[in-house]
């Protein structure tokens, strides 16, 4: 640290040892500021902020208790909360010292004092004084961060009937620390309910951190969730917390659970049982304290039956059960999500698209939304793209509008089909072989996560 910066505040009643104090030190601080008067106090702290503020247990009025000091200990706390403060006693009592410790003092010295020591001491508090700062702006812009990431997510757009029972679900579990699995098809707005929950929390002023358990592999699950060591593996470079580690305070959010394999089930299991986690290459646990909050589109009570997934894990996690309704049966909800998406890319894109033609709204009513809002959404943004008029018309909206071949259908003559077609139908026999799991079948079918995402949004599955 450089010595010239820092700005100090001594109080004491003894005007020989604030002179002696401020002769030398003023030769390691920027400014040292000295008052006899603890009356001061309360303006000087109004017009400057001090590093560190080196204030006397006893002053005139009271010569031993050290009652005074503590008053103005409290007072300087209550006015920046934030301050350094060191305290001065004359007698070197041990148990008032960790009084004033325990009221939110940093340090004190004993008077007399050995130069060196005090000024090691006041550097010591100017750096915890440093860190307090810096901790302070990191929460501000984890707030700033996290207010912005979730603009997307301010609003749960419906006004139907389906969910309106969502919402009521919502106001009566936010307030609890209650795990929550949520259930429901690709595209219906699971991590948007995630967040609603944890905002609507105790916890909404923490982190909350959302992971997709399908796109871990199994020999980055530990490492991921749990966190690492340096040196326990190859590229453990340096020491590095897990999810789990990082959520804590706030809400952990696990997305599509069901494509974990029963060994990572085991895995979870024992964690969210002894609520700790012990980093890969470290024999030490850390406590955890997190919401947990999880989602799969998957028939996971199925899955259970057939020995795919823990009944002991289903049971840890769904405290209470939240199901997300398809857009088929939300219709009422069609129009607000369209004027909604419209509004929101008309403003991106910088077109001039008033409104959304009966035609064109008639038409995506009357659509099966198989992707959802998310389909819905795309569908959206890509009228808008490409649409030149004032107003969306029918042909404007890219809708799977012809139907998919049937099971009957798959022994047509290839000649017969064209590539969408024999696409869908491979989609559909490897996602039926793999009981829905998006990461196998990408994996047989020789595509990313995304790629296969992208996929079933084109072609409405």
């Amino acid at each position: 640290m450089n010595s010239k910066e820092g700005k100090l505040l001594i109080v004491d009643d003894n005007e020989d040892l604030l002179k002696a104090a401020k002769l030398f030190l003023k030769r390691h601080f920027a400014q040292v500021d000295i008052e006899k008067n603890p009356e001061i106090i309360p303006n000087l702290l109004g017009n400057e902020q001090y590093d560190v503020i080196l204030l006397d247990m006893n002053f005139t009025r009271d010569v031993s208790s050290g009652s005074e000091g503590f008053y103005w200990l409290n007072r300087i706390l209550q006015i920046d909360p934030s301050a350094v403060v060191v305290m001065i006693t004359a007698y070197g009592d041990v148990q008032m010292a960790v009084r004033a410790i325990k009221e939110g003092a940093a340090d004190f010295v004993v008077k007399p004092w050995e130069n060196e020591k005090l000024l090691a001491t006041l550097w010591s508090a100017m750096n915890l004084r440093q860190s307090k700062q810096e901790v302070t702006e990191l929460r501000s812009q984890q707030k700033v961060m996290m207010a912005d990431i979730n603009k997307h997510f301010s609003e749960i757009i419906g006004q139907s009937a389906a969910m309106m029972k969502v919402y009521e679900t919502i106001e009566q579990i936010a307030k609890t620390d209650a795990n929550v699995l949520i259930l429901g098809e690709n595209g219906t707005g699971k991590e948007v309910v995630a967040r609603a929950i944890h905002r609507r929390s105790a916890r909404a002023d923490k982190v909350f951190i959302g992971v997709d358990m399908g796109a871990i592999t199994e020999s980055l699950f530990d490492s991921e969730l749990f966190g690492h060591v340096r040196g326990s593996f190859t590229d453990a470079k340096e020491d590095r917390a897990g999810r789990f580690e990082v959520a804590t305070g706030g809400s952990l959010f696990l997305d599509e659970l069901g494509n974990l394999s029963l060994p990572l089930q085991a895995k979870l299991l024992t964690v969210l049982q002894n609520r700790e986690v012990r980093r890969v290459g470290s024999n030490k646990s850390k406590p955890i304290d997190v919401r947990l909050i999880c989602a799969t589109n998957m028939p996971i009570y199925d899955m259970v039956k057939q020995n795919k997934f823990r009944q002991d894990l289903l049971y840890r996690v769904n405290t209470i059960e939240l199901h997300l309704p398809p857009l088929r049966e939300r219709g009422d909800d069609i129009q607000l999500l369209a004027t909604h998406y419209l509004e929101h890319y008309t403003k991106k894109y910088g077109k001039s698209i008033n409104t959304i033609s009966p035609a064109a709204m008639k038409k995506m009513q009357n659509y099966q939304w198989a992707g959802n809002v998310r389909e819905l959404q795309h569908s959206m943004e890509r009228a808008v793209i490409m649409s030149n008029k004032s107003i969306l018309q029918p042909e404007d909206l890219f809708l799977n509008t012809r139907q998919a071949p049937s099971k009957e259908d798959d022994s047509l003559a290839i000649e017969q089909m064209n590539l969408e077609d024999v696409e869908k139908i491979l989609i559909r026999k490897v996602l039926k072989k793999y009981n829905g799991n998006i990461t196998q079948a990408a994996t047989e079918l020789g595509l990313t996560r995304s790629s296969l995402y992208r996929r079933l949004e084109k072609f409405g599955m």
